[in-house]
């Protein structure tokens, strides 16, 4: 027997050595009428327990100045905010959704100028000038003579071993695999937002379990000190229950900031203003999850942009190989140019009048390039593509892996989640029970303060199992949505 059973023993031993009288005499104890049922004595009225201190409810802090301001949209004003509306706001308001639609349409630019070569090419370029002439008289006389001339030059590829249209291929599947980088980022911010949407209702279920503890322990704090009053119970009970008593309030404090933290967190994964009035619906139930485990697999590799984007990188790099190696071979360009020298009305002198004669030129030619040799650079560019294109195939194989243990991760975690909602759901009712036998046996005074407060304890912690599980359930169906491909 442990030591704090005796504590209600001890309280009640003085009275009972005062009713035996002396030692060793033999006094008979008469039984009870049988028409006399036995009582329990119940105590006084407990007094009031001191008051709650006011849990502290802190203002969230202004918005930076000098930086654009975020958005707050008018979807969360007022009202409560549905999953798929806080998806659809970060969609439009994450800034690194927006970067990455930056990224795309400068990577679809790239192929345009890959493209270029391939169309006419035209430049011009003029130039005018004054020179000093000195007489060949030998007279001394200088006189001073402008000259100018101006031309233009159009020039079209016509052959080059389809050089270009390889670096057109290169820089389009470069564009598609930036394509699915965007996608993936869509993606993420969506898994993102509904993990901490799921996060801020579990942050605000923890304070309502936690609230609920507090009104135990105050609960039991009245009782102690009732006992306490008529002598049943010692002090030590009483401070107990007061321990009890500050524990949880420390414990809702604490709550209360989680959902704050949550708040904030849900806030910035939609791109909005960190300190918005943010209130989510009530969604943290148990809603079965429809899975054909057979097409699980198939269906990630056919939506995931990772996966496609390892694939269009490979593709890029097989368009390497056969750009690099087609730099083997010559390029051929046809070209025109006409141009003037000595534009009309610009020569004159100081001694001298007249001016010198516009001159037309023009000319048309094929141009024939070929680096025959520089010195293995070429070479060393092909095979530096076949080696990058052996890593990108690799990579591919990899992507499939990845996205098989993805599938295969959440899948699981998704069923045990399932599992563990049942088993906790049982263990809030045996511990509200054992709770409410704690509570009866104490009250009738042959239960010791501990044995309530490890009961309570068991309960507020059962709760938030149950709370968590759920919790853990909704976000592991986010986790398959992510791995599955699924917006």
């Amino acid at each position: 027997m442990m030591w704090w059973r005796l504590i209600p023993l001890l309280a009640l031993a003085p009275a009972l050595v005062a009713s035996a009288g002396p030692v060793g005499a033999q006094t008979p104890v008469p039984a009870p009428a049988p028409s006399t049922p036995m009582t329990l004595t119940t105590p006084a009225a407990p007094p009031p327990a001191t008051p709650a201190m006011p849990m502290p409810i802190r203002a969230p802090l202004p918005a930076p100045p000098g930086v654009r301001p975020f958005p707050t949209p008018q979807e969360l004003v007022g009202r409560e905010l549905g999953l798929e509306e806080a998806v659809n706001i970060a969609l439009e308001n994450a800034p690194k959704i927006v970067a990455r639609i930056g990224d795309y349409v400068a990577a679809q630019q790239r192929v345009n100028q890959a493209l270029a070569p391939l169309l006419p090419q035209l430049t011009a370029q003029g130039a005018y000038g004054r020179q000093r002439v000195l007489s060949s008289a030998g007279t001394g006389t200088a006189f001073y003579t402008d000259f100018g001339s101006a031309s233009a030059t159009a020039s079209q590829l016509l052959f080059d071993f389809g050089r270009t249209w390889a670096a057109k291929d290169v820089a389009k599947s470069n564009a598609q695999a930036t394509k699915e980088l965007l996608e993936g980022q869509k993606l993420d911010i969506s898994q993102l937002v509904k993990t901490q949407y799921f996060t801020l209702l579990l942050s605000k279920r923890l304070v309502e379990v936690n609230l609920a503890a507090l009104d135990r322990a105050e609960v039991n704090l009245r009782s102690a000190q009732g006992f306490f009053q008529v002598g049943t119970q010692p002090k030590s009970f009483v401070t107990r229950a007061e321990v009890d008593v500050a524990n949880g309030r420390v414990n809702v404090i604490v709550a209360q900031n989680a959902v704050s933290l949550a708040r904030v967190a849900l806030n910035t994964a939609m791109g909005i203003a960190v300190n918005a009035p943010t209130e989510v619906k009530d969604l943290l139930s148990y809603r079965e999850f429809p899975v054909d485990r057979d097409t699980l697999v198939s269906e990630a590799l056919q939506n995931r942009p990772e996966y496609r984007q390892a694939k269009a990188q490979a593709d890029a790099a097989d368009a390497s190989v056969r750009q690099t190696f087609r730099d083997f071979f010559p390029n051929l360009f046809g070209s025109g140019t006409y141009g003037l020298v000595g534009i009309p009305g610009l020569a004159a002198s100081r001694n001298i009048n007249g001016f010198s004669e516009s001159q037309n030129q023009w000319n048309v030619g094929l141009n024939l390039t070929w680096t025959i040799f520089d010195g293995g650079g070429k070479i060393g560019r092909y095979k530096e593509a076949k080696a990058n294109l052996e890593a990108a195939q690799a990579r591919v194989r990899d992507t499939e892996l990845q996205v098989w243990q993805n599938v295969e991760q959440a899948y699981l975690n998704l069923g045990a989640s399932a599992e563990s909602i049942a088993a906790a759901s049982k263990a809030v009712e045996s511990a509200d029970e054992n709770y409410q036998l704690a509570r009866g046996r104490f009250d009738a005074g042959v239960a010791n303060i501990i044995e309530l407060t490890d009961a309570q304890l068991a309960l507020t912690q059962a709760q938030s199992t149950q709370a968590q599980t759920l919790s853990d359930y909704r976000i592991n169906i986010a986790n398959l949505e992510r791995a599955l491909g699924r917006r």
